[in-house]
């Protein structure tokens, strides 16, 4: 298989330089990275990619079975670390996608040597000595109004995720972006995401690891944040200045100095 056509791998900056990984969350695409890719580009050779299902990804090689888990999301990472030979690249993952990074890093441990953690979060269910922002019944309703009314789902949630209300064409960007991937699709990967719980692969991490929370996260709250930081030996924590779930777009400025001084540290 075409592993670059099937997850829409796109590669720019220094063609000589360390590799910067950049990876999306559920209801994106590479495009969320935008904001990013210049601050990295002059120094790094930067990879980005949609994972199978999302973006302009080739949506025949979706499987329901395989991306039913997040080893599924890991193993595309791992297909596209091996297709371009990738040899301890940095993995800057966003949202669910940092939980993917942990799984891919263990799995070939010799493609990733370091770790950006967006907005993570290992579980985002309650449960007895850890907060992750949603009770079981608020993972429920939400569940299962995105099932019956995905595109209405994506409007009203959308927003909220995004934050940051008096920017309002922030929210419509992440409502265009969720509306775009298919229903069916979306479905797999909510439940993938909001039902996962990655908190026993923390305590693997073995590599530098930097993890970025917000000052205000509806979806991954700074209790989160702080347990991750805990969690992983030697990690470095960050609160940025920002509210919503994606800095990279609300305050890139802030996000693209943290990653910076993170990999720089790292030469």
């Amino acid at each position: 298989m075409d592993i670059r056509r099937r997850n829409n791998v796109v590669i720019t900056g220094r063609p000589d330089g360390p590799v910067v990984v950049l990876a999306h969350g559920f209801g994106c695409d590479q495009n969320m990275w935008r904001l990013t890719v210049p601050a990295l580009a002059e120094h790094y050779r930067v990879v980005l990619f949609d994972y199978v299902g999302s973006g302009r990804s080739d949506l025949t090689a979706w499987d329901e079975e395989r991306y039913s888990t997040l080893q599924g999301y890991a193993q595309d990472v791992v297909d596209v670390c091996e297709e371009l030979d990738l040899r301890d690249a940095a993995f800057v993952g966003h949202s669910v996608s940092a939980m993917v990074g942990v799984l891919a890093a263990r799995a070939a441990p010799e493609r990733i040597g370091s770790l950006v953690m967006v907005a993570p979060s290992p579980r985002y269910i309650d449960t007895a000595g850890y907060r992750g922002g949603f009770s079981a019944e608020d993972i429920d309703e939400l569940l299962a109004s995105l099932e019956s009314n995905y595109l209405g789902w994506s409007a009203a949630m959308a927003p909220v995720i995004m934050g940051n209300p008096e920017r309002p064409e922030l929210g419509e960007e992440l409502t265009h972006s969720f509306c775009a991937t298919d229903p069916d699709i979306a479905r797999v990967f909510a439940r993938t995401t909001f039902l996962s719980d990655s908190r026993d692969d923390l305590k693997t991490v073995v590599v530098p690891t930097l993890v970025l929370d917000c000052v205000q996260d509806v979806i991954a709250p700074r209790e989160v944040g702080a347990y991750v930081h805990a969690e992983i030996p030697g990690s470095t924590l960050v609160t940025l200045p920002a509210t919503g779930h994606c800095p990279q777009l609300s305050a890139p400025q802030a996000t693209n100095a943290a990653v910076l001084d993170f990999l720089r540290a790292l030469r």
